[in-house]
């Protein structure tokens, strides 16, 4: 439970004001399709997620060890720094939609979170908690939760809420969980 817990917490604060939100809410303007939208976010971030997750089971798995468990909690405690940067979307970056608003999305989505750092964190959650399904459900409820709110209010949503704020509280989460590793890693806390 967990792992599902902090998996859904850290990805859903990481994703406000991401570039893929930020995607999401150009897709609704551009398509004005929500459901086929949302599906395509659901399907790109399972297969993206879970590849993740695999990635950072199966390192862990393979690396079991304390210098490993420091790497982990390092990059907890660099995604909190890189969380503290806004991200940006350019039209030039904006899909085209030749195709339906469905295949349109999953392909934007599925490329644009490649090495994002809602993908970093994924493979880092895999790493730490080795449940691959768990923490590619819970990740993927957290984009869920950050991306569907932004399709139906989109442009009004982001007026509302201080993405500071946000990128702040996710990178204190970051953190926190960072130092968490890293002190049970050297034995601080059991």
């Amino acid at each position: 439970m967990e792992a599902m817990l902090t998996s859904t917490a850290v990805v859903a604060l990481a994703e406000i004001g991401d570039k893929t939100q930020l995607l999401a809410i150009l897709l609704a303007t551009r398509f004005n399709r929500p459901l086929p939208i949302i599906l395509g976010i659901l399907v790109a971030t399972l297969a993206n997620h879970a590849l993740a997750a695999l990635l950072g089971a199966s390192a862990a798995a393979f690396l079991d060890s304390p210098v490993f468990r420091y790497a982990i909690a390092l990059s907890f405690i660099a995604m909190a720094a890189w969380t503290l940067i806004p991200d940006k979307f350019d039209d030039d970056d904006a899909p085209r939609h030749r195709s339906g608003a469905f295949l349109t999305t999953l392909v934007a989505f599925f490329l644009v979170e490649m090495g994002d750092k809602t993908q970093v964190a994924t493979i880092a959650l895999g790493a730490q908690y080795q449940d691959v399904w768990t923490v590619t459900a819970g990740t993927t409820l957290g984009m869920m939760i950050a991306n569907v709110p932004a399709i139906f209010l989109g442009h009004a949503l982001l007026k509302r809420i201080d993405l500071a704020k946000i990128r702040i509280g996710a990178a204190a989460l970051f953190l926190v969980i960072g130092l968490w590793v890293l002190a049970q890693t050297a034995g601080w806390i059991p």
